[in-house]
């Protein structure tokens, strides 16, 4: 005869075979909630650092990337791309063969004239680069850079041009560039987000708004969106301690709540719920790593001097040493905004305030990496989200999506050399052209990932940054 204790009884009330399959049922279900929405929530908490990927597709030749990002899009034909036949028609009608049937943002039914380049250009370094006398410092860098002259893009406003820059879509809410690289290698720092942007603007053009949805994480898990870190006062909001509250009694509030959600039953546990609690002991551990970060008092005054700065006080320069910093730290994409590069009218004179405000910190930056061993694993990419025309607009150019330039370094880019050109009046892209989902295919493959293999899959479909796009550019790799 069997005898049943209370324990035992009370055991197979709470395991009948229907409430085994039900409970089951639930934790295979949250199990693939899981993995949808945070499958690294799956892992061991000290795998953290880690991103969805198992391992690495290919050789890591970059483990971190810096992109110094030009917002307003900034000319080629005055900065990169010198045309001496569109100087020599400076004046004259823009030849029809060129902009016929072509998407014009501005100009559109107006008549149009060749607007010859308003600054001049000279050979730099051992390469002999042909870059714009406006960046002498980006000039003494000559040999660490790849200029790419033949850059194409698919939109040709500022708004929907960002999207496409950092998302590889103009459809706005997906996942931009940093946090999908986040998602799929993880990030090093562990006081730091694993995405950061800074903002900055000067004087010479008109202010480009700049939209947090540029480096949100779209549908991926919200902790993989970037982090926009001020450039004055508090970098991080509602860090420091609320008044009457110290340190301690936050740690026992963390550490309460992740207690309490531990000690909820299997049927109503979210995962969602450990991704906030990540994010409060992340905001926990800034706290700390913030002020050190933001404090350049350590920093040797030659290298103040180089960045042209002496406080983090907003400017590109204060941001371009804070970004240095923050690689060092473990953060694995950087993006810096630098705004007012719409030269509209008044190119001449605006564009040189914009070129003082980037010249030297830029290269300050890649002379700074190499120093300290890090550009060699750290990819600088230096551009905005399109050109500028050919045509005059008043004084000024109109925005242009047919041919620019931007310039890379460091982490696997041969540095030294020019790839691919547009044609002799700088309006198309006409050799070896580069697609935006080119450079990101390009990107991806520098930090050890196949852009066809880091995928997501919501709707029934997988999808990635390159969309069904993109293919590495492999002339401009070491």
């Amino acid at each position: 005869m069997e005898i049943l204790t209370d324990d035992i009884r009370a055991m197979r009330e709470r395991f009948t075979r229907r409430a085994f399959l039900g409970q089951s049922g639930a934790g295979l279900g949250a199990l693939a909630l899981g993995a949808l929405l945070d499958p690294k929530q799956l892992w061991a908490e000290n795998d953290r650092a880690r991103g969805i990927l198992s391992s690495l597709h290919f050789p890591q030749r970059a483990k971190r990337v810096i992109h110094l990002y030009q917002a307003g899009g900034p000319s080629h034909l005055e900065l990169f791309d010198y045309k001496p036949k569109l100087a020599e028609m400076n004046g004259g009608p823009m030849p029809e063969s060129f902009t016929k049937g072509q998407p014009i943002a501005q100009l559109q039914g107006k008549p149009l004239r060749c607007f010859g380049p308003q600054h001049p250009f000279q050979r730099w370094g051992r390469s002999g680069q042909e870059i714009s006398s406006l960046l002498p410092h980006i000039g003494s860098i000559a040999d660490e850079i790849c200029i790419v002259r033949s850059m194409q893009t698919e939109q040709i406003n500022h708004d929907p041009a960002h999207t496409f820059m950092n998302t590889g879509t103009q459809i706005s809410g997906r996942p931009s560039a940093g946090s999908w690289i986040w998602y799929g290698i993880g990030a090093e720092a562990e006081d730091l987000p694993g995405f950061v942007v800074l903002t900055s603007h000067g004087r010479g053009g008109q202010m480009q708004p700049i939209a947090a949805r540029q480096w949100h994480s779209g549908f991926l898990p919200s902790r993989f969106q970037g982090v926009q870190f001020r450039s004055k006062g508090d970098a991080v909001l509602y860090l420091r301690d609320p008044e009457g509250v110290d340190r301690e009694q936050q740690r026992d509030v963390i550490d309460a709540v992740e207690a309490l959600t531990k000690s909820q039953p299997d049927g109503v546990d979210d995962p969602e719920v450990s991704a906030r609690l990540s994010q409060y002991e992340m905001a926990f551990k800034m706290q700390t790593s913030i002020p050190a970060l933001t404090d350049f008092s350590s920093e040797p005054r030659h290298v103040l001097d180089s960045y042209g700065v002496d406080r983090m006080d907003g400017s590109f320069a204060g941001n371009c040493l804070l970004a240095r910093r923050l690689a060092e730290r473990g953060v694995r994409f950087i993006q810096l905004y630098h705004r007012d590069w719409d030269h509209h009218s008044r190119l001449k004179a605006d564009i040189v305030m914009k070129a003082r405000e980037v010249d030297q910190a830029s290269a300050a930056l890649v002379k700074d990496l190499k120093q300290r061993g890090m550009l060699d694993e750290t990819l600088v990419i230096w551009g905005g989200e399109f050109g500028r025309t050919p045509m005059a607009q008043e004084d000024g150019r109109d925005h242009h999506i047919k041919g620019f330039s931007i310039w890379l370094a460091g982490g696997g880019i041969r540095g030294g050399m020019t790839h691919g050109a547009t044609d002799e009046l700088g309006y198309q892209a006409v050799q070896d052209v580069v697609a935006v989902h080119d450079l990101h295919a390009t990107m991806l493959y520098l930090l050890g990932i196949d852009h066809t293999r880091l995928t997501f899959k919501l709707l029934g479909r997988d999808f990635r940054l390159t969309d069904v796009h993109g293919e590495v550019v492999k002339p401009i790799l070491a």
